[in-house]
């Protein structure tokens, strides 16, 4: 049972250490990474059931090998979505935030994979959202004494539901959280999005859109356009909405159907005309 949702090296670790290993009520520090599929019911409204089936195990398929081959842990599938965890029932030999980006982005490329089959054999492309936060859970087995799953619990695990949320805000397809950025920025290449104050959280925090690892060669104009939306967002954070304006305008002419340059954009014209209140923190309220 266990190699369904760990690798076999893994799982074989885990029996050697008896129950002990997945004792309910431990805590530890891991990454948790959520994904799912955008537009899913509108996709398979009208496709055969046995179809739908097909297409989700074919997908689900691809997916698990990305997140087994970090040495994640398949927490639960939820419809069209998949929970990973990095980190539990057993500490990584590496670090358990880079572990779960390297499976973000191995996902990223396998979708395309998947999708160029799909496009050959005339069948729907398909487009996810994933987010990724990192923190302390308490995991275990939970369930009754009949049934019995082994799962994480905490607000790592809640923030990284929200963030999958947000990519449909923010029109990008993989979000991290500042603790996760934190522990391995000097590996990837992010754009910082937004000050995000989740629903349900006083505290707001960081959020980045995954580019890239640092290994990835970045081009000349996506650089450029990076850099003058950082200018944009510092700006922004430091009450210069003119300048702000004029940073993301020009970002906009290297990318002009870029969402998050648009909704900066938006917020920067509407704070200079009405400025904020004196205790802005400029952190945007998401809904989700």
């Amino acid at each position: 049972m266990m190699y369904r949702y760990m690798t076999p090296g893994v799982a074989e670790r885990v029996m050697a250490l008896g129950e002990e290993a997945l004792k309910v009520g431990e805590r530890r520090e891991v990454s948790i990474l959520f994904s799912d599929i955008r537009g899913y019911t509108t996709m398979t409204e009208n496709m055969d059931p046995t179809d739908v089936l097909s297409l989700l195990n074919k997908y689900f398929e691809t997916m698990v090998e990305a997140v087994f081959n970090q040495e994640g842990t398949l927490d639960k599938f939820i419809g069209d979505a998949l929970m990973a965890v990095f980190g539990a029932p057993l500490p990584l030999s590496e670090n358990h935030a880079w572990k779960a980006v390297q499976s973000a982005l191995d996902m990223r490329r396998r979708l395309q994979e998947f999708n160029q089959h799909q496009i050959f054999t005339n069948q729907p492309k398909i487009n996810f959202g994933i987010g990724i936060s990192s923190g302390d859970v308490v995991s275990g087995n939970v369930g009754s004494q009949k049934r019995m799953d082994y799962t994480v619990i905490g607000d790592a695990v809640n923030v990284s539901a929200r963030l999958e949320a947000a990519t449909k805000e923010y029109l990008c397809d993989i979000i991290i959280s500042e603790h996760t950025y934190r522990l391995c920025h000097d590996r990837v290449v992010v754009r910082e999005l937004d000050l995000l104050r989740v629903k349900g959280k006083n505290n707001a925090l960081t959020v980045y859109e995954l580019i890239g690892s640092s290994k990835d060669l970045i081009d000349p104009q996506l650089e450029k356009f990076l850099y003058l939306y950082q200018l944009g967002r510092d700006a922004y954070r430091n009450r210069n909405f003119s300048k702000a304006i004029t940073y993301f305008q020009d970002a906009q002419t290297l990318k002009p159907h870029d969402h998050p340059v648009r909704l900066h954009l938006g917020r920067s014209q509407a704070y200079l005309e009405t400025p904020p209140p004196d205790d802005w923190d400029g952190a945007y309220n998401a809904a989700i």
